[in-house]
């Protein structure tokens, strides 16, 4: 595989890393692999089961100048600024914030490429609408970084009954038209609106698909879910002519997008588009059975060979199993991860090691980065206080902002040796599982009580016991944290 460099970009540009695919025909074709943000997001978010919130209150935590932080002026982007309180019905993580617009202006110079091409996204996230980890994330700040350059852009995304619409720009009804689906055609409506700049492209099946309160953990089946999402995102391609130069799909949910690409729609009337695939977790692999791929109207009884979609942990077992992940690695033009080290790691380690090792000439660790029109803390409109590198003043008004939302700074008593304004607070956002380094987390923890210092985790833990160890942990910091439910 080659590497096309393109022209030198600015250093506050976040968009740097590129790769050229070399499509099964004899022509090549650029496409853009661009750092993106990685970060996590501000406390505006809602989680599913096993939801936890440890929060450092220091019983004799110090008190900050109130009086002359909430006469001081603030760059707010608050229409109404108010100090938010743990006794608010609403805590102010939850709130509605005045506008989903952020700052659409990438740095003015950014120099559009000269091979321009068309990129499509099918992703099961996407933030801020419908985000539950970092996947939403790098869509978002990916889709953006390729606009940015002067790409054409869209992103598929299932129309969940969550998603709030009114986030939502020029929501319209673009058509209807059917996808197949175990035996039958679903009438499918397509809806088309803009998000955070990005057109995109909602996918909305008539049947039990994708309702509920929340992106995952419906009561339909995900796994089906995700496979008519698959076919009925490259049966709209069909239906309407849509020729893109790249697919970019993302994690199992769409990994069988390039089985069905290759093995049907290319051989109809898609004879363009070459297929990317990006890895953002390797600990799910998409598994179904071969009854289960055949119902987005594929015969599943072909993929379940080594050399194609077969779990090899189920070899010799009956009945096998398949691996929507691994089909994808095998059926993409390009694979890439989101890290160099994140590489290494999958390629010395997993079952999908063989997979990835036999693959590894189309096989690509890119850092993700930030996107800083995006994470701006001079333009961000969450903060309730704007700073930057120059004047970075009005940054205790935010710490102050959730130390006041979450009782911290209560008492009136100085914390060890530091002043009130000088406390130190740790905030930590993040799932937690194992491979965040959950060790590291409880260490810290136990590190900031030494040091006096305040400490709050908010995160997701799908597994009971990790949730218990942390709430056992908060008992047991001499009081020191306190947890609160969802």
């Amino acid at each position: 595989m080659n590497v096309y460099t393109p022209t030198s970009i600015t250093s506050n540009c976040f968009a740097d890393s590129f790769l050229l695919l070399n499509r099964r025909s004899n022509s090549n074709i650029y496409y853009c692999f661009y750092n993106t943000k990685r970060k996590v997001k501000t406390l505006n978010q809602d989680f599913i089961s096993h939801n936890f919130k440890i929060q450092a209150v220091e019983k004799n935590a110090p008190q900050l100048d109130v009086e002359k932080l909430e006469g001081s002026t603030t760059k707010s982007g608050f229409n109404s600024f108010s100090w938010p309180s743990p006794e608010d019905e609403i805590p102010f993580w939850k709130r509605e914030f005045p506008s989903w617009d952020i700052n659409l202006d990438g740095p003015v110079d950014i120099k559009k490429d000269s091979d321009l091409i068309h990129i499509v996204h099918v992703t099961a996230e996407m933030a801020p609408i419908a985000k539950v980890g970092g996947l939403g994330d790098v869509v978002t700040g990916l889709a953006r970084a390729c606009l940015s350059r002067g790409h054409k852009v869209n992103v598929f995304l299932p129309f969940y009954e969550c998603i709030n619409k009114q986030q939502i720009k020029n929501l319209e009804l673009v058509n209807t038209y059917d996808s197949y689906y175990d035996g039958s055609w679903v009438s499918t409506n397509a809806y088309q609106g803009v998000v955070s700049g990005i057109p995109v492209i909602f996918v909305e099946p008539s049947n039990h698909f994708f309702k509920g309160q929340c992106v995952y953990g419906g009561s339909y089946n995900e796994l089906e879910a995700y496979l008519f999402f698959s076919r009925a995102c490259l049966e709209w391609m069909q239906v309407t002519g849509t020729q893109p130069d790249i697919i970019h799909v993302h994690e199992w949910q769409t990994g069988a997008l390039p089985l069905l690409y290759w093995d049907m729609y290319h051989h109809l009337s898609l004879r363009i588009p070459k297929i990317a695939l990006t890895i953002h977790n390797m600990e799910h692999y998409g598994e179904c059975s071969k009854e289960q791929l055949s119902k987005c109207g594929l015969d599943g009884s072909i993929y379940a060979t080594e050399e194609k979609a077969v779990d090899d942990r189920t070899i010799g077992h009956n009945p096998e199993r398949i691996s929507l992940l691994k089909g994808g690695i095998v059926y993409s033009n390009a694979v890439v991860t989101v890290s160099p080290t994140y590489l290494k790691e999958t390629l010395c380690s997993g079952w999908l090691a063989g997979t990835l090792i036999r693959h590894r000439e189309k096989y690509r660790g890119i850092l993700n980065g930030i996107d800083t029109g995006m994470w701006n803390p001079a333009t961000d409109i969450f903060l309730p206080a704007k700073f930057d590198a120059l004047n970075i003043e009005e940054k205790k008004t935010c710490k102050h902002f959730v130390q006041r939302g979450l009782g911290l700074a209560s008492g009136g008593h100085q914390m060890g040796s530091h002043a009130p304004d000088k406390v130190p607070l740790v905030v930590c956002i993040t799932r937690l599982v194992p491979q965040k380094g959950l060790h590291l987390i409880t260490h810290a923890i136990k590190y900031v009580k030494e040091i006096s210092g305040q400490m709050v985790v908010l995160g997701r833990a799908s597994d009971s016991r990790v949730e218990r160890e942390f709430k056992d942990l908060a008992d047991l910091v001499i009081h020191f944290f306190t947890t609160y439910g969802s």
